[in-house]
Order: C-alpha cells, then structure tokens, then sequence
C-alpha cells in the first residue's frame, strides 16, 4: 500500500476501526497463515561468519513454522504456562527467532541482552520470575554462557537452561577445532535447582503439531527490559495485539512477499523482534541475520554490500553508527536490489543521511518507536516527502500528542511548541506499561497517552520531531544508560560530594556518556583517579564514562538539583570545538542556546571559515549548529 503521508495515514484509518480488521489474535495464528499461504518460501537466514560464500542455514516458512511448534512444545514440557517465563540470552542464530517465537506461544519470551553482566541478567531472571533459560552452550570468544550460569545460580525459579551449539553452522575443518578449544563452564555441576540441556536435541524430540491449546484471547507474549544498567531494571509488557499491530503496519507499509531485509540488530531489541521479525512474519518476507553479533560481528562492515548482493536485499535495516561504518567502505558489490534503508534507534546526523544517499543512491527512512509502546511509532513516508532529521508522521491507528503540564493538569501543545511526546496505540499497554505497577505510576496523560519522557514538536506540515529528552537517559548507539548508575557509583567516593551525568556529542555513537563532579570540601582528588574509579565501580561497559570534568561547583536548582541543561551546553561546546581544532577549521562555539524548535544549537564564531569547512566536521553530529549573531 502506498504511503505517502498523513492523508494515507487518514485514508487507511477510515476504511474501519482497528478492533473491526480481520487479523489474528494470536502470533501462532499470524504464523500459521503465513506459513499455510508461503510454505516454500524463505522466512529467515543466518550466517554464522560474514563472508559472502560462508555457509548460511535458510528455514521456511513451513520450515519455521514446524520449528516453533516444536520449541513451544518444548517449553510446555517444561512446566511453562501461559503466564510463565522464558528468557533468552542469546546472540542472532536462527534459534533466537525460534526461542523468541516459541516462548511467546507456549507463554511469555523475555529476551535478555547478552551483554550485560552476570548481576544485571540474574536480576531480570528474578524479576520476571523466569522458569526456563535459552542460551549459548560455551563457544569461543564468547563469555556469553559463563555470564548467564553465574547468573542462573542467583536465580532460584529457573528449572532448565536449554543450550545451542553455534558449532553446527561451522563447516570443516573449522568445525572440528571448536570441541578441542571449548571453554570449560564452571560452576553449573553447582545448580542443583536448573538442568541443563541441548535445545536442538530436545526440540527435535517434540512434535510438529501443537500439543495444547493454542491462547484464544489477546493476553501477555513478551517482556522486553528497558535498560538492567541498574539493579532494578523495568521490564515492559508486550501483548499479541501490540505485536499483531507492528506486524501489519510492517506488512502494510514497508515490506512483503518477494522482499529480503538484512537486520544486523540484535534480537533482544524491539526493533529487530517486533518492528522486523513480526512484519515478516505478517507480510511472508524474508529476513536474514548475518553473524551472531550483527553489525559487531567480525567483517560484516567490511562484506556489507556484497552481503546485500548475495541475498538480493530490498530492504537494510540499520541504525546511525553503522551507517557511518559503511561509509567508510566502498560499495564493492551490486546493490541495485535496495528499495529503501530504514534507520532507528537514535538520530540520525544530515551530513551522514547525505553521505548515505549520494554513496548509494538509496533513500533512508527514519523513524521513531520504543520499547513501552511494542515499538513503532511514526516514521517518514516511503513514497512521500522525507524530511531530514525528522521522525516522520504517526502511523495508522497511532495517535501523538505534545503535551505539557501545567496547574490544570496537561495543556497539549501549539503547531511548533515543544512538549512531552505521548503515544496512544495498540502497542501501548495503558495503565500496565510495567510489570511492576508502581513503576506505571505518572506514566499516562487522560489514561490512555503514554509519556515517552522524550521533548518533541509537531511542525505545520504535521511531522514529528525530537528535540531533546524529558528523562535524562542517555543513548549511547541505541543503547539506553541509565545516567543515575554513573552517579551513584562516582558518589560512592568519598571525595565527590554531587555528581552529574548527562550524554556528550559523538560523531559515532550519537551520544557518550561524560560526567561532571563537585568535590567535597577541602577534598582532592585527580581526575585519572575517579575515571579509574569508575573502571571498578561502574559494571555496565557502555556506562563508562568517556570524560570526566571536575568543577568548583555543579549548576544547580533553587531545590539543590543538578542543573543538566548547563552541562549539556558545556559539553556540546567543549565536544565540537575540539573535533574543529582537530580538522584545522579555526571557527569555534561561543555559545549554546536552547532554540524553541531545535532544541540545543551551537552557535558558532566563523574566524573566516565556511559553511561548507564546518559542516564537513560538525555534519557527523545530531546536534544542530548555526553562526553567531
């Protein structure tokens, strides 16, 4: 279907109700049509190396459908009910589609990100109560499946840990040499409370028919964590119809039978679980996984487009930084199959959306979704006007409004005014956004608008855009910090007295995390020494801060609160006058100023230099700059 814009939008919302569509209730149902009307088809791909001859493990329709028949019986068998757990802690492998999709069938799937440490994973297991864990069985140059039975020990309701063998998409003689160099995994002859054993081999044991009831009503399918950076992670809830929603717009919008999507984003993520997986579930497209870690994974930058050849890719899915990795390669390969490259996660900077599309001739779609709404929320039309550094326009059946509080209660906000971005749509949970309720407190406008806590604004041509960030999250390449970790661990020395971490520019990642400090009185300390401090104190590696500043004394509130606005315009002025420095381009930033639609603006001094000499070193970074009155 054609969408061009906000009249589409209109035009597909008023053909009926969203309750009054004829679509499944349930994922088993979505799958089960698909694969009745595609049996042949290729579903889903992974290569465990990147290169363009590796071998590759393709499943069909049919295929894919037997395979999470099989992984839901399993689950069942292993006492998990409707309302019981599934986590997964997994890299991208074919069988953390089929973990993803089978525990959502027999109960809830709970995708962990492999990367956090063993504390943060054990306190989403408990959080979540799961009974079963899916994960690596010990492979080379991965910590993946010490980290999570270090995790199991301090989990006392997991009962199974289910391993899978990436050894098995290896051929010989490579094949041959992983038994021999093995990790050995201590410890878990110690959990007395957990067996372990082979996915594949017990999944090939269950039949290829469902052996209970499929759900007959809508109900809980997913618990997605927003951040475990902290002991205390929130796990959102994803019912069917959120997904089922995802899925047809996915369907309807961007992708379907015939199309191939290359997604090298990790399957712990929205993005890749719902927004892509389940829309070619719903469409019968093809999606493939190259390498276990994406676009991390060894050589995919380097094989990229060749990748896109090899597969006929109509559709790339990507984020800011690994665009930026791409263009640092030369299109080596025939990628005329592209329709479109569809980038989320975080802004994207116009220099690098114009690098991208003059390199390869291909449009980019930008979008904006998050975790407590299922994901999808608007994204720039695929057949109409794309506005640059925009998010787009909201999507069928998906209601935005800019919000702001006042005495009365909130004001929704004029065409151009910013505000808190709120959400209503069938991905979001109103009222149980949260497992735990306490936490779903404050978190809805008029019981139905879900606060994003992110700053945005409606132009007069009805798109979105973002301008800042209402909670002080920072989001380092997609990844969400969780700021108050920095600072509770840098308040553990006894020489800081007030912490403050906000994100500083990158021209990579968007955005790092930096922090500034205020000593105690008469207390000395170098500044080497807390970032060593932080090395200890700080668990999360993507939490480490890039820079550290020491000040007489942090901004602060009439309450005593850290003033962050004050740090963020330090931090974009001191960020971008070294990268000018550093590309020999004499303008500098004299100020940062908060502008009513762009949110924080660089204002620079030119000292005879360019447009054209500033861009080509600030057009890397999300935020925006002009000259100097």
């Amino acid at each position: 279907m054609a969408f061009a814009g906000i009249k589409d939008c209109a035009a597909i919302e008023n053909e009926m109700p969203w309750a009054d569509r004829d679509i499944p209730v349930t994922l088993y149902q979505l799958l089960s049509e698909t694969a009745a009307k595609h049996p042949n088809n290729n579903a889903i791909s992974f290569q465990l190396l990147s290169g363009p001859t590796d071998k590759a493990e393709t499943l069909t329709w049919s295929g894919l459908k037997d395979k999470v028949t099989q992984a839901a019986n399993l689950f069942r068998s292993l006492g998990v009910g409707e309302k019981d757990v599934v986590a997964y802690v997994l890299p991208n492998s074919n069988e953390t589609a089929i973990a993803l999709m089978g525990a959502a069938v027999a109960g809830i799937a709970n995708p962990i990100n492999p990367l956090l440490e063993p504390e943060q994973i054990a306190s989403i297991l408990r959080e979540t109560n799961a009974k079963v864990v899916v994960t690596l069985k010990p492979f080379p140059k991965t910590d993946v499946a010490s980290k999570v039975a270090e995790a199991v020990r301090h989990a006392p309701n997991v009962n199974a840990v289910l391993e899978v063998d990436l050894n098995r998409y290896l051929t010989p003689p490579k094949s041959w040499i992983v038994p021999l160099v093995r990790p050995k995994l201590e410890g878990k002859e110690h959990l007395a409370h957990a067996d372990y054993k082979n996915f594949n081999k017990e999944m090939s044991k269950q039949p290829t028919t469902l052996s209970f009831a499929d759900s007959t009503e809508d109900r809980v399918a997913c618990y997605f964590h927003t951040g475990g950076t902290t002991g205390m992670p929130k796990v959102a809830q994803h019912k069917y119809s959120g997904m089922i929603y995802n899925g047809w717009l996915g369907k309807e919008l961007l992708m379907g039978v015939g199309d191939n999507i290359i997604c090298p984003l990790p399957m712990f993520h929205v993005l890749a679980c719902q927004a892509i997986l389940t829309s070619a579930v719903a469409g019968g497209a093809h999606v493939v996984f190259p390498t276990p870690q994406g676009y991390r994974g060894d050589g995919v930058f380097d094989n990229f487009w060749k990748l896109v050849e090899r597969w006929k890719i109509t559709f790339i899915i990507t984020v800011p930084t690994a665009i930026s990795a791409t263009m640092q390669r030369p299109v080596d390969a025939d990628i005329s199959s592209i329709k479109l490259a569809f980038s989320g996660s975080a802004p994207l900077p116009m220099e690098l959306f114009r690098r991208f599309e003059e390199t390869t001739g291909v449009e980019i779609v930008e979008g904006y979704g998050l975790t407590e709404a299922t994901c999808l929320v608007s994204f720039n039309p695929t057949d109409g006007e794309k506005k640059i550094g925009s998010i787009g326009v909201p999507l069928p059946y998906t209601d935005v409004k800019i919000y702001n509080d006042t005495a009365d209660g909130p004001v929704e906000a004029a065409v151009d005014e910013i505000g808190e971005i709120c959400v209503s749509n069938p991905g979001v949970v109103a009222g149980h956004t949260y497992t735990e309720e306490a936490k779903n407190r404050d978190l809805y406008h008029n019981e139905k608008y879900l606060r994003t806590g992110d700053l945005g604004r409606f132009d007069a041509d009805g798109y979105l855009w973002i301008t800042g960030r209402a909670k002080d999250l920072i989001i380092r390449g997609g990844h969400n910090i969780d700021p108050a970790e920095i600072e509770e661990a840098l308040l553990g020395h006894e020489a800081v007295a007030f912490a403050g971490a906000i994100g500083q520019p990158d021209e990579y990642a968007g955005e790092v995390p930096c922090v500034y400090v205020e000593l105690m009185d008469g207390a000395s300390v170098t500044t080497e020494e807390l970032m060593k401090y932080c090395d200890v104190h700080i668990h999360e590696r993507a939490a480490q801060p890039k820079h550290l500043t020491i000040l007489p004394e942090l901004p602060k509130t009439a309450v005593g609160k850290v003033f962050k606005p004050d740090l963020r315009k330090d931090a974009i002025t001191r960020v971008y006058n070294i990268a000018l420095e550093k590309g020999e381009v004499a303008a500098r930033v004299v100020s940062v100023v908060d502008d009513k639609k762009r949110g924080l603006v660089a204002q620079l001094d030119a000292n005879g230099t360019s447009d054209e000499d500033v861009s080509k070193i600030l057009g890397d970074y999300t935020r925006p700059w002009e000259w100097a009155a």
